[in-house]
């Protein structure tokens, strides 16, 4: 006859560190542990946008190069804004002179930012078909001229809303329009003299 003795079980073992470091590993204490870096990224973040002005983002240029490229191919005496008032920076200056042959139309843009932060544009060409022509005066509402500088300008409300002052002179077509306000837009149509390289 056989006995059958007691039943042994092995000793219970102590979990390994690795095993209760997976248990501690939860999707929770993940997100506890990750939500203070997130809202520190942010708050960094934040203060930086806030610490920038549009100011900052746009570089200032010397528009001197374009100018004289523009002098040199257009048949036509090149104009531009100079000596404005501190506080406006040229962004941009632009021109298709460089593609242009000789009796080609030549197009001159020049960007400002002004002081109040907004946008004054100031474009010159003897193409009435150039884009920065066109777009700015097709659909403009005239309302009136106002005497700039010495000269005539119509003064317009291009379909963005925007004021745009405008002149034309020996099939020449001058415009100064941006977001910027009338006092600004007219402190540079003001400021139009002919480049003298």
């Amino acid at each position: 006859m056989s006995s059958a003795g007691p039943t042994s079980q092995p000793p219970a073992q102590a979990p390994s560190p690795a095993i209760e470091r997976a248990n501690r590993m939860s999707a929770a204490n993940m997100l506890r542990s990750l939500a203070p870096l997130v809202v520190i990224c942010l708050a960094l973040a934040g203060w930086m946008a806030f610490q920038q002005s549009e100011a900052d983002t746009l570089p200032e240029v010397d528009p001197a190069s374009t100018l004289q490229l523009a002098a040199a191919r257009a048949g036509y005496p090149v104009v531009a804004p100079t000596g404005l008032p501190e506080g406006y920076t040229v962004t941009y200056a632009r021109t298709d002179a460089g593609e242009a042959e000789a009796g080609d139309p030549v197009t001159l843009e020049i960007g400002h930012l002004t002081p109040s932060g907004e946008f004054a544009g100031f474009v010159v060409s003897d193409d009435a078909r150039a884009a920065a022509v066109d777009d700015v005066l097709s659909g403009a509402q005239e309302q009136g001229t106002v005497e700039l500088g010495g000269q005539d300008w119509t003064r317009g409300t291009t379909q963005r809303g925007e004021t745009v002052l405008s002149r034309t002179a020996d099939d020449t077509t001058l415009l100064v329009t941006g977001s910027a306000t009338d006092a600004e837009l007219e402190t540079v149509a003001a400021a139009v003299r002919p480049y003298s390289g």
